[in-house]
Protein backbone atom coordinates (compact mmCIF):
# COMPACT_ATOMS: atom_id res chain seq x y z
CA UNK A 1 0.00 0.00 0.00
CA UNK A 2 0.69 3.61 -0.70
CA UNK A 3 4.34 2.77 -2.23
CA UNK A 4 5.45 6.65 -3.21
CA UNK A 5 4.29 7.67 0.25
CA UNK A 6 6.53 4.94 1.98
CA UNK A 7 8.95 5.92 0.09
CA UNK A 8 9.00 9.70 0.92
CA UNK A 9 8.74 8.92 4.48
CA UNK A 10 11.47 6.54 4.87
CA UNK A 11 13.82 9.27 3.17
CA UNK A 12 12.61 11.83 5.86
CA UNK A 13 13.14 9.65 8.77
CA UNK A 14 16.61 9.05 6.84
CA UNK A 15 17.26 12.52 6.59
CA UNK A 16 17.09 13.36 10.49
CA UNK A 17 20.28 11.30 11.90
CA UNK A 18 21.52 13.43 8.72
CA UNK A 19 21.22 16.56 10.01
CA UNK A 20 21.74 15.66 13.24
CA UNK A 21 18.10 16.07 14.80
CA UNK A 22 18.26 12.50 16.62
CA UNK A 23 20.28 9.71 18.20
CA UNK A 24 20.02 6.12 17.86
CA UNK A 25 16.54 5.36 17.63
CA UNK A 26 14.90 8.39 18.93
CA UNK A 27 12.63 10.79 16.61
CA UNK A 28 9.98 10.02 14.06
CA UNK A 29 8.39 11.58 10.63
CA UNK A 30 4.91 10.26 9.34
CA UNK A 31 2.86 11.45 6.53
CA UNK A 32 -0.89 11.17 5.70
CA UNK A 33 -2.36 9.78 1.96
CA UNK A 34 -5.33 12.84 1.20
CA UNK A 35 -6.94 10.09 -0.70
CA UNK A 36 -7.28 7.19 1.65
CA UNK A 37 -6.63 9.23 5.23
CA UNK A 38 -4.13 6.35 5.91
CA UNK A 39 -0.68 7.39 7.94
CA UNK A 40 2.76 6.02 7.40
CA UNK A 41 4.93 6.59 9.99
CA UNK A 42 8.37 5.38 11.24
CA UNK A 43 8.38 1.52 13.23
CA UNK A 44 9.40 1.37 16.73
CA UNK A 45 12.63 0.98 18.00
CA UNK A 46 14.21 0.81 14.48
CA UNK A 47 17.43 1.74 13.67
CA UNK A 48 17.66 4.23 11.44
CA UNK A 49 19.91 2.22 9.09
CA UNK A 50 17.84 -0.74 8.76
CA UNK A 51 14.86 1.75 7.63
CA UNK A 52 13.25 1.11 4.12
CA UNK A 53 9.85 2.12 2.91
CA UNK A 54 8.97 -1.35 3.22
CA UNK A 55 9.11 -1.38 6.65
CA UNK A 56 7.28 1.96 7.52
CA UNK A 57 3.97 0.73 9.07
CA UNK A 58 0.64 1.87 7.67
CA UNK A 59 -2.07 2.70 10.04
CA UNK A 60 -5.75 4.04 10.08
CA UNK A 61 -6.83 7.16 11.72
CA UNK A 62 -7.51 5.53 14.80
CA UNK A 63 -3.86 3.63 15.09
CA UNK A 64 -4.95 0.05 13.48
CA UNK A 65 -2.09 -1.41 11.88
CA UNK A 66 -2.94 -1.78 8.25
CA UNK A 67 0.13 -2.99 7.18
CA UNK A 68 3.50 -3.49 8.08
CA UNK A 69 5.43 -6.73 10.38
CA UNK A 70 6.53 -3.90 12.76
CA UNK A 71 5.17 -1.73 15.98
CA UNK A 72 4.54 1.56 14.84
CA UNK A 73 6.46 4.44 16.86
CA UNK A 74 5.41 4.83 20.79
CA UNK A 75 4.54 8.35 19.23
CA UNK A 76 1.60 7.18 17.03
CA UNK A 77 -0.95 8.50 19.26
CA UNK A 78 0.41 12.29 18.96
CA UNK A 79 0.78 12.00 15.31
CA UNK A 80 -2.92 10.84 14.90
CA UNK A 81 -4.64 12.84 17.43
CA UNK A 82 -3.23 15.69 14.99
CA UNK A 83 -4.16 14.25 11.85
CA UNK A 84 -7.79 13.82 13.32
CA UNK A 85 -7.63 17.83 14.48
CA UNK A 86 -5.95 19.19 11.55
CA UNK A 87 -7.38 18.37 8.54
CA UNK A 88 -5.07 20.76 6.68
CA UNK A 89 -1.98 18.62 8.28
CA UNK A 90 -0.75 15.91 6.35
CA UNK A 91 3.08 15.58 7.72
CA UNK A 92 3.91 15.91 11.34
CA UNK A 93 8.18 15.67 12.59
CA UNK A 94 9.10 14.97 16.42
CA UNK A 95 12.62 15.11 17.48
CA UNK A 96 14.94 15.75 20.64
CA UNK A 97 17.45 17.69 18.58
CA UNK A 98 20.15 19.49 21.44
CA UNK A 99 19.66 23.31 20.84
CA UNK A 100 15.69 23.23 20.61
CA UNK A 101 15.37 20.96 23.65
CA UNK A 102 17.49 23.00 25.86
CA UNK A 103 14.63 25.30 25.17
CA UNK A 104 12.18 22.55 26.12
CA UNK A 105 13.97 22.21 29.50
CA UNK A 106 14.13 25.66 29.89
CA UNK A 107 10.14 25.57 29.16
CA UNK A 108 10.86 28.58 27.35
CA UNK A 109 9.68 29.32 24.23
CA UNK A 110 12.06 29.99 21.36
CA UNK A 111 11.63 33.56 20.49
CA UNK A 112 11.87 35.16 17.09
CA UNK A 113 15.23 36.33 16.93
CA UNK A 114 16.46 35.58 13.50
CA UNK A 115 14.15 36.11 9.95
CA UNK A 116 14.41 32.43 9.71
CA UNK A 117 11.34 31.96 12.53
CA UNK A 118 9.31 33.21 9.83
CA UNK A 119 9.34 30.24 8.35
CA UNK A 120 7.51 28.28 11.10
CA UNK A 121 5.77 31.07 11.88
CA UNK A 122 7.88 33.47 14.15
CA UNK A 123 8.26 32.61 17.94
CA UNK A 124 7.76 29.30 18.63
CA UNK A 125 5.04 28.04 21.55
CA UNK A 126 5.70 26.07 24.22
CA UNK A 127 3.93 22.91 24.97
CA UNK A 128 2.63 21.77 29.02
CA UNK A 129 4.45 18.67 29.89
CA UNK A 130 2.76 15.81 29.14
CA UNK A 131 3.49 11.47 29.26
CA UNK A 132 4.55 9.61 26.04
CA UNK A 133 1.73 7.31 24.72
CA UNK A 134 -1.00 8.81 24.58
CA UNK A 135 -3.59 11.47 23.47
CA UNK A 136 -2.48 14.05 25.71
CA UNK A 137 0.71 15.70 23.71
CA UNK A 138 -1.54 15.57 20.77
CA UNK A 139 -3.88 17.49 22.08
CA UNK A 140 -1.43 19.97 23.87
CA UNK A 141 0.28 20.49 20.86
CA UNK A 142 -3.22 21.14 18.67
CA UNK A 143 -4.16 23.64 21.77
CA UNK A 144 -1.02 25.65 21.87
CA UNK A 145 0.40 25.90 17.83
CA UNK A 146 -1.85 27.81 16.75
CA UNK A 147 -0.87 28.84 13.47
CA UNK A 148 2.55 28.07 13.98
CA UNK A 149 4.26 25.00 11.90
CA UNK A 150 6.73 24.08 15.13
CA UNK A 151 6.30 23.84 19.24
CA UNK A 152 8.35 22.71 21.49
CA UNK A 153 7.16 20.12 24.53
CA UNK A 154 8.54 21.23 27.27
CA UNK A 155 10.94 18.67 29.21
CA UNK A 156 10.33 16.54 25.81
CA UNK A 157 11.97 17.91 22.27
CA UNK A 158 10.19 19.16 19.09
CA UNK A 159 6.90 18.44 16.95
CA UNK A 160 6.30 20.43 13.58
CA UNK A 161 4.05 19.87 11.09
CA UNK A 162 3.49 20.56 7.52
CA UNK A 163 1.42 20.10 4.31
CA UNK A 164 3.37 16.51 3.90
CA UNK A 165 6.61 14.88 5.38
CA UNK A 166 9.23 16.91 3.43
CA UNK A 167 8.01 20.07 5.11
CA UNK A 168 7.56 18.68 8.42
CA UNK A 169 11.14 17.51 8.19
CA UNK A 170 12.39 21.35 6.57
CA UNK A 171 10.96 23.23 9.63
CA UNK A 172 12.76 20.60 12.20
CA UNK A 173 15.72 21.48 10.89
CA UNK A 174 15.16 25.16 10.40
CA UNK A 175 13.74 25.35 13.84
CA UNK A 176 17.11 23.65 15.06
CA UNK A 177 19.21 25.93 13.33
CA UNK A 178 17.35 29.03 14.65
CA UNK A 179 17.75 27.69 18.35
CA UNK A 180 21.33 26.98 18.26
CA UNK A 181 21.80 30.58 16.48
CA UNK A 182 19.36 32.00 19.82
CA UNK A 183 21.01 29.84 22.10
CA UNK A 184 24.95 31.53 21.30
CA UNK A 185 22.96 34.56 20.84
CA UNK A 186 21.94 34.58 24.74
CA UNK A 187 25.07 32.89 25.93
CA UNK A 188 27.04 36.53 24.33
CA UNK A 189 24.67 39.33 25.52
CA UNK A 190 21.09 40.58 25.26
CA UNK A 191 19.83 39.48 21.80
CA UNK A 192 17.91 41.93 19.64
CA UNK A 193 14.15 40.20 18.73
CA UNK A 194 12.03 41.02 15.60
CA UNK A 195 9.20 43.23 16.30
CA UNK A 196 5.69 41.78 15.33
CA UNK A 197 5.58 43.96 11.80
CA UNK A 198 8.99 42.58 11.19
CA UNK A 199 7.95 38.62 11.39
CA UNK A 200 4.60 39.34 9.73
CA UNK A 201 6.39 40.95 6.62
CA UNK A 202 8.54 38.29 6.64
CA UNK A 203 6.51 35.80 6.85
CA UNK A 204 4.52 36.98 4.20
CA UNK A 205 7.73 36.89 2.12
CA UNK A 206 8.49 33.52 2.86
CA UNK A 207 4.79 32.89 1.52
CA UNK A 208 4.30 34.62 -1.59
CA UNK A 209 7.79 35.21 -3.02
CA UNK A 210 10.03 32.10 -1.62
CA UNK A 211 10.80 29.42 -4.02
CA UNK A 212 9.76 28.78 -7.34
CA UNK A 213 6.37 30.12 -8.92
Amino acid sequence: MLEELRKTICECNLDLPKNNLVVMTSGNVSGRDPETGMIVIKPSGVKYEKLTPENMVVVDASGKVIEGDYEPSVDTMTHLYIYNHRPDVFGVCHTHSTYASVFAGLRKPIPAMMTASAMFGGEVPLGDFCHIGSDAIGEEIVKKIGTKLVIIMSNHGVFTIGKDGPQALKMAVEVEEVAKITYLALALGEPVYLTEDQVAKTIAMYTYEYGQK
